[in-house]
């Protein structure tokens, strides 16, 4: 039975993967699970610089998911390459770095950085708001998702990953536009923009008004944008948005994901990636299905 996946060239041992910013660098959940067992972990976004994120509240739970305003906290790129890239290199898992930054030029900084450390992707996280275009996420205006991963492609050493936002009109658009950029995988859906508001306190329940809505309330929404994305462009896809157990990542696959990643599930159940793993396993037994590859977008 073959669980093998390949990215862009890139062999993962099995399809499963950590959502960024849901598991760290590795190391809070190394101590429970065996990373060994993850087709790869994806690390927290990373900046070239220190970034001190929202003011707090920044969590809230939802009804089938949760809000979070983090802003991208995160220790820079230094502090990460210290500490966080030789945590990693231990386990035979693949690393992929998830890159944020306020201009085109942060980004580069870091893919720059990166061009000769022990990684193997980058993801690019283009949800991040450009200041120089008014805080508009980069992801949001096609123009700007085709040349940022023009540029960032410039200067990559690694496959380019560009991770797409949902909040858009059409989402097949800024797929294409990453395509023609020369991206050579995608990534979706990052979180849907939501509010949540205390009753009894009659505030926001996070400083920030606005958060990114994730968890199993956004799964259809997921699964529904991996399918138009599948059957628009000719790039492989990692699917996210609310996987909870195995049966949801054979759906994002056979909607058309190569990959999927993992992220909310990990606060709930640390576990979450390897029983994931295991459950797809039991799924291919079950239904006699010997390569893994023969799932992706089965469903026309």
């Amino acid at each position: 039975m073959n669980t093998k996946v390949n990215l862009a060239g890139v062999e993962l041992k099995n399809p499963v993967m950590t959502a960024s910013g849901t598991f760290g660098s590795g190391a809070e959940y190394g101590e429970m699970l065996d990373l060994n067992r993850l087709g790869a972990v994806v690390t927290k976004g990373v900046a070239n610089i220190p970034w001190p994120g929202n003011p707090t509240p920044r969590i809230a739970e939802t009804y089938g998911g949760m809000i979070n305003a983090i802003g991208l906290q995160n220790p820079g790129y230094d502090v990460f390459a210290k500490r966080d890239i030789p945590y990693l290199t231990q386990f035979d898992t693949k690393i992929i770095v998830n890159v944020c930054g306020k201009t085109t030029e942060d980004y580069i900084d870091v893919v720059e950085k990166l061009s000769d450390q022990p990684v193997d992707m980058l993801e690019i996280n283009i949800s991040c708001p450009n200041v120089k275009e008014g805080g508009i996420a980069f992801g949001q205006d096609p123009k700007a998702v085709e040349a940022i991963t023009r540029e960032v492609k410039k200067y990559a050493k690694q496959p380019v990953i560009m991770k797409l936002s949902p909040n858009v009109t059409d989402i097949t658009v800024m797929a294409k536009a990453a395509e023609a950029g020369g991206a050579d995988v995608l990534s979706l859906i990052n979180t849907l923009t939501g509010m949540k508001i205390d009753i009894h306190k009659r505030a926001f329940a996070v400083a920030n008004k606005t958060g990114g809505l994730s968890g199993p309330a956004i799964k259809p929404v997921a699964v529904r944008m991996v399918y138009q994305v599948a059957n628009a462009v000719k790039l492989p896809i990692i699917g996210m948005g609310g996987i909870m157990t195995a049966d949801d990542a054979v759906e994002f696959i056979l909607a058309g994901a190569t990959a999927v990643s993992v992220g909310t599930a990990n606060f709930h159940n640390p576990y979450a990636t390897v029983e994931i793993v295991e459950g797809i396993e039991a799924y291919m037994k079950k239904y006699h299905v010997d390569d893994i590859n023969e799932l992706v977008g089965a469903v026309k």
